[in-house]
């Protein structure tokens, strides 16, 4: 007798729910009772025995994909919503409104956040007090850096302890799941599927999600991008602080702007040259440039071209209006034409980091793109094609851009010639001064 109940309490303890629970009677699972034809007819489910138990299961499996024992320390008390000291206003104002929007979905769990700046503005500090933050409240959350999530699922191919479906379904059922630096991972086809399978899950579901990205929304995957496009689940935020990494030497400027080396070039220190003697005319010529540029770097709207001789002004002017933005927070890509080509070209070496796609929309998309010594470069055909789909990309979506030249307007490629012509769009100023010899 006492053996037989000794074998029962054994029998009983095994089995993995609660064993005084009224409702499975120690099994841990339950079949719902439902009509013949209902999609869940005939499946078990877990019992309400166990889902403390399985939820910290749960937990455990996704803390462990996770890194955050590794960003305990970023929390939104030591986040620096002002920026550091000298940061420009426009700075200042996006990271706070980074930091508030950031804390707002901490609490509310609602929709989608996308925190979009260049690397070292902050995105990933306010993501890992996100979840930091949601980890403290007792909710299941994963904290993953793109290329490490896909490396997780191809890894477990051959896991012993997990399958691959379980860990994708631990991925994207996350009540909140965190995707930090999307966009640097390897964008092979099985790669883009997986993720687009992860986000459309949780875009049909209302699942929250966190995404940060260095990337503008047009360098990303199509289906992805329309998802993270959708108004009425995403907001997105744009951060604009520069590198807190370098903070000694770094300007915010884009990374193939060469404008930290004209930093000098304001309109402060722009000589009108009075002093010299030369042709009202041309005196004339200068000043009207010098005040289209001014009122062009307070509203940066449509194109504006400086077309003169060399050492006439033309780059000086270019570098005012750039380091004007600059001051605002908000500084433009400044490059000269051979350089932006040289960009192009190195993309297409084996060990470039960058590819050829990216780096072109990079350089198109920049909300003020000034273009210094158009002219310069040697005329291929694979030039002339490339500088033509620029310009031509940046005139219909109407992008600011800001072009000098020391041709004339009738030796630059007809093609972008017609564009700088139509005057609804670009006002082109010819600067006839000699060069100034200081």
């Amino acid at each position: 007798m006492t053996s037989s109940s000794n074998t029962q309490n054994i029998s009983t303890h095994s089995l993995p729910g609660d064993p005084d629970c009224e409702i499975c009677g120690g099994t841990g699972y339950v079949r719902r009772d439902l009509p013949v034809g209902h999609p869940d007819f005939g499946k078990i489910s877990i019992c309400k025995c166990r889902q403390g138990e399985v939820q910290q299961k749960v937990r455990d499996r996704l803390f462990r994909l996770s890194n955050l024992d590794e960003l305990k320390h970023l929390t939104f008390e030591n986040f620096e919503s002002g920026g550091r000291i000298g940061t420009a206003p426009a700075q200042s104002k996006s990271l706070e409104s980074a930091f508030n929007t950031a804390q707002r979905f901490s609490r509310t769990l609602e929709g989608w956040l996308l925190l979009q700046g260049r690397f070292g503005c902050g995105k990933t500090h306010l993501a890992a007090a996100v979840a930091n933050y949601v980890v403290d409240m007792g909710i299941p959350t994963l904290f993953i850096t793109v290329p490490d999530l896909l490396d997780s699922l191809r890894f477990s191919y051959d896991d012993p302890t997990t399958s691959f479906s379980q860990r994708f379904e631990d991925i994207r059922r996350a009540e909140l799941l965190v995707m930090d630096d999307f966009g640097t991972h390897n964008a092979t086809p099985w790669a883009q599927e997986k993720l687009f399978q992860i986000l459309n899950y949780r875009y049909i579901n209302h699942l929250p999600l966190l995404v940060t990205t260095n990337l503008a929304l047009d360098q990303l995957e199509g289906r992805i991008r329309s998802r993270l496009q959708d108004p009425e689940l995403v907001t997105r935020v744009q951060m604009q602080a520069p590198d807190y990494r370098r903070p000694s030497d770094d300007t915010g400027h884009p990374e193939l702007s060469s404008l930290s080396l004209l930093g000098n070039r304001t309109f402060g220190n722009f000589s009108l040259r009075k002093n010299e003697t030369l042709e009202k005319n041309d005196i004339k010529s200068l000043e009207k440039a010098f005040r289209a540029a001014q009122k062009y770097a307070e509203h940066p709207k449509g194109w504006l071209a400086f077309i003169g001789p060399y050492g006439c002004g033309k780059t000086h002017l270019a570098a005012a209006i750039a380091n004007y933005r600059a001051g605002l927070g908000t500084p433009p890509l400044f490059i000269m034409v051979p350089d932006l080509l040289d960009h192009l070209r190195a993309t297409f070496n084996p060990n470039s980091n960058i590819s050829y796609d990216r780096r072109f929309n990079q350089i198109r998309n920049s909300d003020l793109l000034i273009l210094d010594d158009l002219g310069t470069e040697s005329m291929t055909p694979w030039v002339k094609e490339k500088l033509y789909q620029l310009f031509n990309y940046r005139y219909n979506a109407h992008l600011p851009t800001v072009i000098t030249s020391a041709d004339y307007l009738s030796e630059i490629d007809p093609r972008i010639r017609s564009r700088m012509l139509d005057r609804r769009i670009c006002t082109v100023y010819n600067i006839t001064v000699p060069a100034y010899r200081g």
